[in-house]
């Protein structure tokens, strides 16, 4: 594949897309895995509910 003179840009620019999606993706789990242990401690304490 050909890219011409701007090559080293084009590249680049892919590896700083890849570096961004990689770190949003890396950012959801971790706050993903946070936010479940928010959410259990909150059930853990809350009183329990009858359903009816």
């Amino acid at each position: 594949m050909e890219l011409g003179p701007h090559a080293a840009y084009i590249w680049s620019a892919y590896a700083v897309v890849a570096a961004t999606l990689a770190a949003l993706i890396g950012w959801l789990i971790v706050d993903g895995r946070r936010q479940q242990r928010l959410i259990d401690e909150f059930e853990a304490r809350s009183t329990p509910r009858s359903r009816n």
